[in-house]
């Protein structure tokens, strides 16, 4: 049994060593993880809210994307997409705005400091305040709930959106489930073990202290920014303490148990912090060299990111789509073809009433699609190099031929004489996918006389 796990990636600045050992490098770990499916996305629409720069948020999307992938992230296992790359995030937003209450976002941590400190300076409570911050937690269970995440990795920071997505989603499953749990409900997690680096000065390393290390400068960029590490006064040959130095803790970030258990000797035995800088400088660029080439190597091509992306958008709306589908027909927002209901009767009316479309793509390849009764679709066609074979393939399907039905994850194929002839989309689960199979069976069961 597989968990889903979704993280967001706020795309506002330049990843630094603290975000790589914090939240990167654990997140690519348990990606590989056979029970593990994993959703990662760069939150674009998140970083609107905190940053005005257009040109800081273009490069930071491109900096963070390329950041992953240099450091191992298999998009093959995990899905990786740009949060503005799936139209139905702000869609589903605007679902659970309708049904979110005011005195909940009310509550909402980075609201109310905005208000403290506009009261405590003698402004207009809201001053400042944008719908885009107010609203923020319902973007964020927008984001969660679309793929129905069951884990999601948070900061302490953070809990309180997990708990919000969650009465959210709770709210709507109440109003709209009919009795079925449209949202299942997410669970923060917080990773305890997960390092938290000390920046230059001591403090966390963070942007806003401009103490970081930049997970990708250059060797001497790098070994400069080692350099200015704060230690204390001690001479070499005087015992240093690790535990209460800033640069152990960030060797220690990297290093094997081994090395860390040789280098808290050599600083107990009096090793100088010159050289016990160098020895954290080799150590860093040991285990980001090889990923700093292949990041200057994306970097330099902008357009393989952006494909990737957009594969990782077109996986992630696979199941997106049919999903925000079901949403809209829980909410009344039904296609006028799906009035009748109930009987046998009504069914087979309704199935008969499926149809196939046949159209031409761009490149001049036939294909045709299968709409059921709402007019979803159930299967696409591969591409037919002409119009005839097309056609001769949609007619054997309407003529009632066996069907053989090949389930692949939550979607299904159709296949004639060994040949693939139709391909479903993606479903929300395998409950949807067997709906789906049962309205494609009613579909093309040849009529009755």
């Amino acid at each position: 049994m597989t968990t889903r796990i979704l993280t967001g990636i706020t795309t506002t600045g330049t990843p630094h060593l603290g975000n790589y050992a914090g939240a990167i490098r654990p997140a690519i770990v348990a990606s590989r993880s056979p029970d593990a499916d994993s959703f990662y996305f760069l939150a674009d629409y998140h970083a609107l809210i905190k940053c005005d720069d257009p040109l800081r948020i273009q490069r930071s999307r491109l900096e963070i994307a390329a950041t992953w992938l240099a450091l191992g992230l298999d998009t093959d296992r995990a899905t990786f997409y740009r949060q503005s790359d799936i139209p139905e995030i702000p869609e589903l937003c605007w679902l659970l705005t309708c049904v979110a209450g005011k005195g909940l976002l009310n509550r909402a941590h980075a609201y109310k400091a905005s208000v403290d400190k506009n009261v405590e300076s003698g402004e207009d409570p809201d001053a400042g305040v944008t719908m885009g911050l107010f609203s923020y937690p319902i973007l964020m269970a927008a984001d969660i709930l679309m793929f129905n995440a069951q884990k999601v990795p948070v900061g302490r920071d953070q809990i309180q959106h997990v708990e919000m997505a969650r009465d959210i989603g709770q709210r709507f499953n109440h109003l709209f489930g009919q009795g079925k749990d449209l949202f299942k409900l997410p669970e923060a997690v917080i990773e305890e073990d997960v390092a938290t680096l000390p920046g230059l000065d001591g403090r966390k390393m963070s942007k806003s202290y401009d103490n970081t290390i930049p997970l990708f400068s250059n060797s001497k960029q790098l070994k400069d920014a080692v350099a200015r590490i704060v230690t204390d006064s001690k001479l070499p040959g005087e015992a240093k303490d690790p535990d209460n130095s800033h640069l152990f803790t960030l060797y220690q970030a990297f290093a094997a148990p081994t090395q860390q258990a040789d280098f808290r000797a050599a600083l107990v035995g009096g090793m100088a912090w010159g050289e016990a800088k160098q020895a954290l400088y080799e150590l860093l660029e040991a285990e980001l060299g090889e990923a700093r080439e292949r990041y200057h190597t994306l970097i330099a091509r902008p357009a393989d990111l952006e494909d990737i992306l957009l594969a990782g958008a077109a996986k992630a709306r696979k199941i997106a789509t049919p999903f925000l589908g079901e949403l809209r027909e829980a909410v009344g927002l039904r296609s006028f073809r799906s009035q009748a209901t109930g009987s046998d009767t009504v069914k087979k009316k309704a199935a008969k009433r499926a149809r196939f479309v046949s159209f031409r793509d761009e490149d001049g390849s036939f294909r045709f699609r299968l709409l059921d009764v709402d007019g979803e679709q159930l299967l696409l066609s591969p591409a037919f190099a002409d119009g005839k074979a097309a056609g001769q393939a949609s007619k054997r399907l309407q003529a009632g031929e066996p069907l053989d039905i090949r389930v692949q994850g939550n979607a299904f194929g159709v296949w004639l004489d060994e040949q693939q002839v139709g391909e479903s989309p993606a479903f929300a689960d395998a409950a949807a996918t067997e709906a789906a199979i049962t309205r494609l069976r009613e579909a093309l069961a040849p009529e009755e006389a």
